[in-house]
C-alpha cells in the first residue's frame, strides 16, 4: 500500500502544488494545502488507489481541502505571506501572468476553483461538476461569472496588496 502511495505522491507533487497555488495564490499556503490533501489522500489510499482516475481523486481532495479552509475564519485572520515570496522566472509575458494571478486571487473561492479546474486542469464541465460536488449548471454559471469578473478586473490596473508578489 505505502509504496504505491509514495510513488504516486512523488510523481504528482509538483502538479498538485501548481493547482494549489492557482487556487490560493500563495506558494507557502499551496504547500500547506498539498500537505493537508496528501494526508487525507493517505488516509483514504485504499479507496483512492482503486479509483478509475487517481489524479481526479487527488484533485478533488485538494479542491475540497481548499474550499473547506476558505469557510473557516482562520485564513482571513492570519496572513503568513511575506515580502520574500518566490518570484516567477522571467518568461514570455510575466506582467500579464502577474496581472492574471492577481485578478484570479480576487475571485471568490468557488469561482477560482471552477476556473482552475476548467482552464488549468482542462476538465470538461461534467468532471468539474463532479470535482466540486455540484451540478453542471452551477459550473457553467460560476465559470461565466468568473470569466466576466476576470475580464473586468483585467481592464482596470491591478492593485497588488503591499507585501504580495
Amino acid at each position: 500500500m505505502e509504496s504505491g502511495f509514495t510513488e504516486y505522491v512523488t510523481a504528482r507533487a509538483a502538479w498538485l502544488r501548481k493547482v494549489a497555488y492557482l487556487l490560493c495564490g500563495d506558494w507557502h499556503r499551496a504547500d500547506d494545502l498539498v500537505q493537508s490533501a496528501i494526508t487525507r489522500l493517505y488516509a483514504n489510499w485504499p479507496r483512492a488507489s482503486r479509483a478509475d482516475n487517481v489524479d481526479g481523486y487527488a484533485r478533488r481532495t485538494l479542491v475540497n481541502t481548499f474550499l473547506a479552509e476558505q469557510r473557516t475564519s482562520w485564513w482571513r485572520r492570519v496572513d503568513l505571506r511575506g515580502a520574500d515570496q518566490e518570484r516567477p522566472a522571467p518568461g514570455a509575458d510575466v506582467d500579464a501572468a502577474l496581472d492574471l494571478r492577481a485578478a484570479l486571487d480576487r475571485l471568490p473561492a468557488r469561482q477560482r476553483a471552477t476556473v482552475v479546474l476548467r482552464y488549468f486542469c482542462d476538465l470538461p464541465i461534467a468532471d468539474t461538476a463532479r470535482a466540486l460536488g455540484c451540478s453542471e449548471g452551477t459550473v457553467k454559471s460560476q465559470t461565466a461569472k468568473a470569466v466576466d469578473a476576470l475580464r473586468e478586473l483585467l481592464r482596470e490596473p491591478v492593485a497588488i496588496p503591499e507585501g504580495r508578489a
